[in-house]
């Protein structure tokens, strides 16, 4: 089971790469919003996890791993996003007061 569990993670991350390193940069903001959306999923389903079924120290001690790597991804996530929107505002605001 452990193997099997393995290789889907092993699979994919690498089909994942290959998918986000298509992206053009012109979707790039769109979808790390998207991703930052579905990772405010998985935080909360690690939390609720955490809080009813974790049994075990060593699942406990994941769990929390998991959710605060999850957590630096969103918070670092939505910065980036708003400082790339801001890049964007800033230009429009120099075009209009020309």
């Amino acid at each position: 089971m452990l193997l099997q569990n393995l290789a889907v993670l092993v699979l994919a991350g690498f089909v994942g790469f290959l998918v986000i390193s298509k992206v053009p940069n012109t979707l790039h903001t769109p979808l790390m919003s998207g991703t930052n959306a579905i990772h405010g999923i998985v935080l909360l389903g690690g939390l609720i996890v955490l809080g009813l079924g974790a049994e075990g120290t060593l699942d406990k001690i994941l769990l929390v791993i998991a959710i605060a790597f999850g957590t630096i991804n969103v918070v670092g996530g939505f910065l980036v996003t708003d400082r790339m929107l801001g890049m964007f505002k800033g230009r429009s605001d120099k075009d209009a007061k020309r």
